[in-house]
């Protein structure tokens, strides 16, 4: 094979319907001479010159060293494609070759007396003596970039990094742009998964394990950092870096990128693309939102079972407390009534105080009864942000007698919603988000996701993780619940009444005419 040489300039010459590179790149492997020497030109008049820019900023300088870095990267590159390897995400795999390439070059004694380009401190003698190439604050987008599949990679690089149409990607992959569009989307959360997921693997400590899933919050949701996380983040850089990469996938990922995968002259890179010169959001790419929810699998129903309240020291079996529950009381309101217990016919006790009983009902909470969760620390109930369907989400409302405010805990821990009673409170699904989700069976994969434990202080602990508890992100209208580290907060303490039969201000709750049971004792005699 002849060494490539430069092609003319044109944007991305010769893309006719149907020709992906990877078609292009078939008579490479097994066509004539004169087919493959076509096929090289194709190839590198579609991706020579950002190569050749990027020997430039690698090399700190024009001239004919960085035509003889790109022309070696091309054969090395079209060599490989003839042995059989994909032709997909071409461009960034080319960038990182010209990258290290120079890096090689800079390395070898003999080169650098042959070509004193190569002994710029701006160029191959400064990435020589670089610790690493890859900045510490880019290393885990780094990873989750080069374990999306190719097609992910070229759609994220052409769109984010290249500042392309979504078209150029969607002709380069020989895909339809609609489908590249939503193809796209998916791409985004791909990595966004794929960078927390590389946290929690590269993980210093079991505390940053442990924080993984709360990282994500702020940054989808645009709300502040929970007080535990920024006490977390301030000591901890590396759980920092994760959660400012993250943060960079909404704010606009082509630097984060660039910068995780090329490291060395990442923003100089960035700012010589033709499509950032424009100033003009790309036309045809897909819009960004704040992260497409997955909803877990329909659970076919719900399987009964012992529930258990628990407290800072370990399991109170057998049911509710007929007193001093705090789950089960409003707190005083206002114009002098007293709180009313919505379980049990016992006096409301100060839920700091309150302590557990031994006389217990046998039954959870209202069981079958639709109740409203009031937040302690916001005043607010919990309520549907929309319609009622998976994926949606719950948040703080000013509390009515909304059925979208209405829930039902079973006695095996399911927390579902009286608008559509087949789905609960998942706490698992969305990066520590509370959304709605199917209502899985108990023992099943997602079981534990939508199922929670009682304590006597008012805390929901999401049975996956009872480190964590349902808490509100903050206290206005809107906020949304998270799991966060249990901290007995106001923002975890969580109040029920019973909605008032008809519509109007939020009402106190009816009390239970039924007296509590006797918790049975255990027999003696066994």
């Amino acid at each position: 094979m002849t060494t490539p040489q430069p092609p003319l300039p044109p944007y991305l010459p010769g893309m006719a319907a149907g020709e992906s590179d990877e078609s292009t790149a078939a008579p490479l492997r097994a066509g004539s001479d004169p087919e493959a020497s076509r096929s090289a030109a194709l190839l590198m008049a579609r991706h020579w010159q950002p190569a050749a820019d990027y020997a430039v900023i690698c090399l700190a300088g024009p001239g004919p060293l960085a035509h003889m870095v790109t022309a070696a990267v091309f054969h090395q590159a079209l060599d490989r494609l003839a042995l059989g390897e994909p032709a997909e995400a071409l461009r960034p795999r080319l960038l990182l070759a010209v990258r290290d390439t120079v890096l090689d070059w800079a390395a070898t004694d003999r080169l650098t007396a042959a070509l004193p380009g190569l002994a710029k401190p701006a160029g191959g003698r400064g990435m020589r003596a670089a610790n690493s190439l890859t900045p510490e604050n880019r290393v885990l987008a780094e990873r989750a970039f080069h374990l999306l599949p190719r097609l992910e990679q070229t759609l994220l690089w052409h769109t984010e990094v290249e500042a392309e149409p979504v078209t150029v990607p969607a002709a380069l992959l020989g895909v339809d742009p609609v489908g590249a569009s939503a193809a796209l989307e998916q791409s985004r959360e791909k990595l966004r998964a794929g960078v927390l997921r590389a946290h929690r693997e590269l993980a210093p400590s079991g505390e940053c394990r442990h924080y993984n899933r709360l990282l994500d919050v702020p940054v989808r949701r645009g709300g502040g950092v929970l007080p535990d996380v920024r006490q977390h983040l301030d000591a901890c850089s590396y759980c920092r870096y994760a959660a400012e990469q993250l943060g960079q996938l909404d704010s606009g990922a082509g630097l984060l990128l660039a910068e995780a995968v090329l490291g060395w002259g990442a923003r100089r890179y960035l700012d010589s693309r033709p499509g950032r010169g424009q100033g003009a959001a790309v036309p045809n790419q897909a819009p960004r939102s704040g992260g497409r929810r997955r909803a877990g699998k329909r659970g076919a129903g719900r399987r009964g079972g012992g529930w258990s309240l628990r407290t800072g020291a370990g399991v109170v079996s057998a049911g509710l407390l007929a007193t001093g529950l705090a789950f089960a009381v409003w707190p005083e309101a206002e114009g002098g009534r007293s709180p009313v217990a919505s379980a049990g016919a016992a006096p409301a006790a100060d839920p700091r105080t309150a302590e557990p009983s031994a006389t217990a009902s046998a039954t959870p909470p209202l069981a079958g009864r639709p109740i409203r969760l009031r937040n302690a620390g916001a005043a607010l109930c919990l309520g549907i942000k929309g319609e009622p369907e998976r994926g949606g989400l719950v948040t703080l409302a000013l509390c009515s007698d909304a059925v979208t405010q209405q829930w039902t805990y079973d006695a095996d821990g399911l927390l579902h919603s009286q608008a559509d009673p087949e789905l609960c409170l998942d706490s698992h699904a969305d990066a520590a988000v509370v959304i709605l989700g199917t209502c899985d069976d108990a023992g099943t994969e997602r079981g534990d996701d939508v199922r929670y434990d009682l304590t006597v202080r008012g805390e929901l602990l999401p049975r996956w993780d009872e480190t964590l508890a349902l808490a509100s992100a903050d206290a206005r209208p809107g906020a949304d619940i998270v799991v966060s580290l249990r901290d007995r907060s106001p923002a975890q303490h969580w109040l029920t009444d019973t909605p008032s039969a008809t519509p109007g201000p939020l009402s106190a709750a009816e009390t239970s005419e039924t007296p509590a049971r006797q918790a049975e004792a255990p027999d003696q005699g066994a």
